[in-house]
Formats: C-alpha cells, sequence, structure tokens
C-alpha cells in the first residue's frame, strides 16, 4: 500500500483495555491502513504483538520525550513507516508526537475524548501550567483536530484549538443489522472504569431506594474506586456482581444478557468529564434502552424518552425512578430499544463513521477519494 494511504495511529500507552474505541475505530479502516505506534506496551486484551512499540525499555530516550517532546528515535520511527499521516488520540499524546510528525513532514490529526480537555488543563500549579502549554502547541501543530462530541468541541475551543481545524466526529461501534436475542440474566449492566466521572456510586445509592427485591446488577470495569464501591453495596446489602475489567466480546454478551444500562456519568470534582462514552452507543447497538444524564456528549447518543431515559447529574433520586420505570415496563423497554437501535444505526455506525473519517484523511493528503455516504 503506498505510504500515502498508511496512517500511523498513536497512543503513548498501547494500549489500555478500556480504549476499544481506538482499536475499533483502526480496524474498520478500508482504504487506510493502521499501523499502531506505542511509545511503551501495556499488558491487556487489547495489546497486539505487531504494534510498533518506541521504547520497550524505557529509558532516558522516552523520559526526554516526555519530559521536552523531542525524540529522534520517534522521529525516525515515523520516517522509517513512512505513513502519509499520524493520528494520536488525546491532546497530551498529541503533543508527545506532534514534534516528531512535524520534523518528519507528516500532517497530524488528534481526536481529544474528554479529560484531555476538561480536567488535565485545569490542573492547578506548574503540572496545570504546563499542560495547558503543551495542549495549545499541538493545536497549532496539528492539521484537524476531532472532537468526539459537541460539548468536547467547545472545550478545545476554549482551550485555544482554532476554530477552523476542530471538527466534531464520533467514533461509532459496530451495529449488528439484527441484534441478539439472549435471556435476561441481569437487571441493569453498568460498565466503565470505577473513577468518580462514571457515577458509579450514584448507581449504588439509586439501587439502595428501590423496593426489594432489588435489581440484579452487574458492575463491568475495573479502577481506583473499585474496592470502596464493592464495600459500598455490601454494606447496603445490594444485589450487586463485580466481575472486573473484561474483555470486548465478553462485555458484548453482558449487555445482550441485560434489561438496560445504566451510565449516571457526572463531572468529578476535579472538573473529569466525559466526552461520549462508548458503552451507551454499544448498548443502543444491541438494542438496549439507557438510564442516563444529561451530562456532556450523552444527549447527542441517547433522545431522552425515546431511546432512553435522562435525569440530572449526581441524582440518585432521579436515577432510581428511571430505573424502576424501565423495570416496571417491558413494553416501553422494547420499544426504547428498539429505537436505539435504529438511532445508533443511522448516527453512530461504525463502518459509516470511519468512511467519513478516512474522507477526512483523504483530505489532508490531497488524495482523491469517493464522497462519503
Amino acid at each position: 500500500m503506498p505510504a500515502e494511504r498508511r496512517v500511523a495511529i498513536w497512543r503513548s500507552a498501547m494500549l489500555p483495555g478500556s480504549e476499544t474505541f481506538v482499536r475499533a475505530q483502526g480496524d474498520a479502516l478500508r482504504r487506510w491502513q493502521p499501523v499502531y505506534v506505542g511509545a511503551t506496551r501495556i499488558d491487556s486484551a487489547l495489546s497486539r504483538p505487531d504494534d510498533v512499540i518506541t521504547f520497550p525499555d524505557g529509558g532516558a530516550d522516552l523520559l526526554r520525550l516526555r519530559l521536552t517532546g523531542t525524540s529522534p528515535r520517534l522521529r525516525d520511527t515515523l520516517t522509517g513507516l513512512r505513513p502519509g499521516l499520524v493520528h494520536a488520540h488525546f491532546g497530551g499524546d498529541g503533543w508527545l508526537v506532534s514534534a516528531a510528525a512535524r520534523q518528519a513532514g507528516i500532517p497530524l490529526v488528534v481526536t481529544v475524548h474528554g479529560h484531555d480537555v476538561t480536567r488535565q488543563p485545569s490542573a492547578p500549579g506548574l503540572h496545570g501550567i504546563r499542560y495547558r502549554r503543551n495542549l495549545r502547541t499541538v493545536f497549532q501543530r496539528a492539521a484537524l483536530v476531532l472532537a468526539v462530541s459537541g460539548v468536547i468541541r467547545d472545550r478545545a475551543l476554549a482551550c485555544g484549538a482554532g476554530p477552523d481545524t476542530v471538527r466534531v466526529h464520533h467514533t461509532g461501534v459496530p451495529v449488528p443489522a439484527v441484534p441478539p436475542i439472549l435471556p435476561k440474566r441481569w437487571d441493569v449492566v453498568f460498565v466503565g472504569r470505577l473513577v468518580a466521572k462514571k457515577g458509579v456510586d450514584d448507581l449504588l445509592t439509586a439501587l439502595a431506594g428501590l423496593h426489594t427485591p432489588r435489581p440484579r446488577t452487574v458492575v463491568i470495569g475495573d479502577g481506583p474506586l473499585l474496592a470502596e464501591m464493592r464495600a459500598r453495596a455490601e454494606t447496603l446489602r445490594l444485589d450487586v456482581t463485580f466481575v472486573g475489567a473484561q474483555p470486548p466480546d465478553v462485555v458484548q454478551r453482558y449487555l445482550a444478557e441485560s434489561r438496560m444500562l445504566a451510565a449516571p456519568s457526572k463531572t468529578a470534582p476535579d472538573g473529569d468529564t466525559e466526552g461520549l462514552p462508548t458503552t451507551i452507543l454499544e448498548a443502543g447497538a444491541l438494542a438496549l434502552p439507557v438510564v442516563a444524564t444529561h451530562h456532556s456528549g450523552i444527549p447527542e447518543a441517547v433522545v431522552d424518552g425515546d431511546t432512553g431515559l435522562l435525569g440530572p447529574e449526581s441524582d440518585p433520586v432521579a436515577l432510581a425512578a428511571s430505573i424502576a420505570r424501565l423495570l416496571g415496563d417491558a413494553d416501553l423497554r422494547r420499544r426504547m430499544g428498539t429505537r436505539a437501535h435504529a438511532h445508533v444505526a443511522a448516527h453512530f455506525d461504525l463502518h459509516t463513521q470511519t468512511g467519513r473519517l478516512e474522507h477526512l484523511y483523504d483530505e489532508l493528503a490531497g488524495a482523491s477519494a469517493p464522497v462519503p455516504t
């Protein structure tokens, strides 16, 4: 494949198990060949032996990159791969690769997802000053900045991105033509890292406010709040099973075996917010209604009262009412699930969205391309 049709997909840590959206988008490319490039390798379900790891042993070269944003080794790696574009995920990682891409003469695309333009720019002291400076630098160097939702676009603009270079682009998820029908083992499923912005504490409080029998709930994910949330669920005597982080195919099965997805996201105390949680799209693709919040890009994916139910952030009482409403009305769950599937298919289909991404790649590379559908 010609170099102008090869894209180096950069994530400094290649690749956390929670970042299925990075791998899914790259693997869905049809006219561009993805080459996954990282600074270091993470042992996760998403790691692959053919990922190009620039600093496998860490060392002084990696420290130099992190401190200065420059690395002859990274520049030489990109030059040797001969990509037509570099596509970095998250603003901080975009800064790490931006100098090498510029030195190699390769246009840079950066996708901003959430905390990189919400929590991190708000950090206090020298760390925040340095991060804001680096973010402005990468926005100046990038040929294109993609935001995963309208709210994240606005945050990128507020952080110094140029209006002419920022576009909203929804990553998308695979959408089966006919969602699988499996016996329902769970009333409620939660999927996500156990961090403050995901609102799992609000979910447990909401479940405790529901009449017995308590909804049978499965929590999928790992994170710093896992032990605390386990203890809270036990104290509240909830019917909650924590299964930890799971590979994508297992997550899909849990979703299909559940009656609804709960995604009570909120702004964390440190300012961290969501972009647009991929799990919400995955649930809709499987015809699963969603109970969520009016937070960041979620209203772009969930049509309140039609494909799911939205409530205020940090409001367990409202969340409990939404869960109870869906649990008590099987017909409503089916209607909302059917509409959720249609909505995700129309606006968030992975192959359609990736085709649009390739068209943006073509524009940057100056290549002719068909008009996306």
